[in-house]
């Protein structure tokens, strides 16, 4: 019997979303799905997340959507746009019956219109207004299947893993959060500029070690200035964006979630540079990080580029807009101007 994993958390006798759980539970099983989580008490972690995606066949995101289970959702459509084996044809579906899911559409289809996300994410996030559409779709993409998301492996294979020292003087580690799709020029030069001040002063660029888009300038931009560079990455993202030249210390992950955590661990600081729906799912996973206390993000800060683009709109405007619902003041701070991230950066810890 195929197993559908429910997502969502039923927080007592009185949660309003309690008997609407129940019900998909019940139209669920009747129509053969086995099924994960049925009592909304699992926790989700980057260490586990990965093992749970690799047990289901499909997944369901109930109503009262919460940061974790955004969280979630975005890192399932980052797995179709990287064609992750474990999500092949595997369908997801989002009850939006109380339009809390409305916010992340509304997120990603602006980043589409800006170019970092190329695919319509209402093709692989199915949304459906009641239990009765949940169903069917689900029913349908098991026939139909899920669309190509447009993307080709290149035949790239991963390197292993390798360290260097850091330098003498050294400040401290940046992690760049950004696209590596991109393609404006103007974005791609903003990237090379951050990298090369980041190196000018002698701090760090961590990225997530993809050559393209903004992700490669950046590291461009450190590695021409003379500025250490680390890097991680994953066997099927390196197939499809390979690796770019320079990189001081490369960590090699099994899928993007350990990718993260050491992205996290090695990072002084976080910027996030325009980007798409991964750079999203790690603003995410940063922000739940903080709320849960996590050590590895104890005195870090996040700083969000909010770029005015060329069309006249900030770039993160609407993730800015999501995220005031759940984070508090100081949990991330906003810059508007290129010129302002390093010294922020530099302000806040304390060098």
């Amino acid at each position: 019997m195929p197993k559908v994993r429910i997502a969502g958390t039923v927080t007592g006798e009185k949660d309003p979303n309690r008997e609407t759980r129940a019900w998909l539970l019940y139209q669920l099983f009747s129509k053969g799905w086995d099924i994960y989580n049925s009592n909304g008490d699992q926790r989700i972690s980057l260490s586990n997340i990965e093992g749970k995606i690799v047990e289901a066949d499909a997944f369901v995101f109930t109503p009262g959507a919460t940061l974790e289970d955004l969280f979630k959702a975005v890192s399932i459509f980052v797995g179709y746009q990287t064609r992750d084996k474990n999500l092949e044809n595997n369908p997801t579906v989002l009850l939006d019956s109380d339009r809390s899911w409305s916010p992340l559409y509304g997120l990603l289809e602006h980043l589409k219109e800006l170019g970092t996300v190329k695919q319509n994410p209402r093709d692989y996030m199915l949304r459906a207004d009641n239990i009765d559409h949940v169903l069917e779709l689900l029913e349908n993409a098991r026939v139909e299947g899920l669309p190509d998301v447009g993307r080709e492996r290149t035949g790239n294979v991963a390197a292993p893993s390798f360290e260097t020292p850091l330098p003498e003087g050294h400040v401290g580690n940046v992690c760049v959060f950004c696209s590596a799709s991109i393609e404006n020029k103007d974005y791609l030069q903003d990237g090379y500029e951050l990298g090369k001040t980041l190196a000018e002063n002698r701090l760090g660029c961590v990225s997530g070690a993809g050559s393209s888009g903004i992700m490669g300038a950046v590291v461009r931009g450190s590695v021409e200035a003379g500025g250490w560079t680390g890097g991680s990455n994953v066997p099927h993202i390196i197939e499809l964006e390979g690796l770019p030249d320079g990189l001081s210390s490369f960590w090699l992950k099994p899928d993007i979630y350990t990718r993260m955590e050491i992205m996290i661990e090695r990072s002084d600081a976080f910027v996030i540079f325009p980007g798409g729906a991964g750079t999203v799912q790690e603003m995410l996973a940063l922000m739940i990080f903080k709320h849960q206390r996590n050590k590895g993000m104890e005195g870090k800060p996040v700083i969000v580029f909010d770029r005015l683009d060329e069309s006249g709109t900030r770039f993160w405007s609407p993730l800015i807009k999501l995220l005031r619902e759940w984070c508090h003041n100081g949990e991330f701070v906003v810059v508007e101007e290129l010129s302002d991230i390093v010294p922020k950066v530099k302000e806040m810890i304390g060098k």
